[in-house]
């Protein structure tokens, strides 16, 4: 089954690299760049992409059983 999700890229003009940021606000950390805006929404789709097969990779790799420990925990007062 394909999902189709929408995500918000904020391109941001870099003066030093003389390009443009692209920023994946829905994704903390996902950002890419490119010397235009077209090449940065480019690069940002195959960062996302990347970034929701890493997403995938890990939810894969968790351990079936997980097991909860609760321990009780007294304080003693003077």
């Amino acid at each position: 089954m394909t999902k189709n999700l929408s995500y918000l890229i904020e391109l941001t003009y870099d003066k030093d690299y003389k390009g443009y940021v692209a920023d994946v606000v829905n994704l903390y950390g996902c950002m890419s760049q490119g010397k235009t805006k077209k090449e940065a929404i480019i690069n940002a789709k195959k960062a996302i992409k990347a970034y929701m097969e890493t997403i995938e990779k890990a939810e894969r790799e968790k351990p079936i059983l997980q097991e909860v420990v609760s321990i009780p925990i007294s304080f003693a007062t003077a």
